[in-house]
């Protein structure tokens, strides 16, 4: 049995890659707009950013 692997979405789904795009910096600048951390993945690992993110 072969497989045939597509190297990009269908058009399909690059509208809903680009819905769940918008939802995200949506979410991520309300957050901000509030002064509320959160958590991105950056160069394979997690990393919280925000005004309110504490350190310990």
């Amino acid at each position: 049995m072969k497989t045939v692997r597509k190297t990009s979405p269908s058009q399909d789904g690059q509208a809903q890659l680009e819905a769940l795009r918008q939802a995200v910096n949506h979410i991520l600048e309300k957050k901000r707009r509030l002064g509320q951390y959160a958590v991105i993945w950056r160069d394979g690992k997690p990393f919280t950013t925000g005004e309110d993110v504490t350190t310990t």
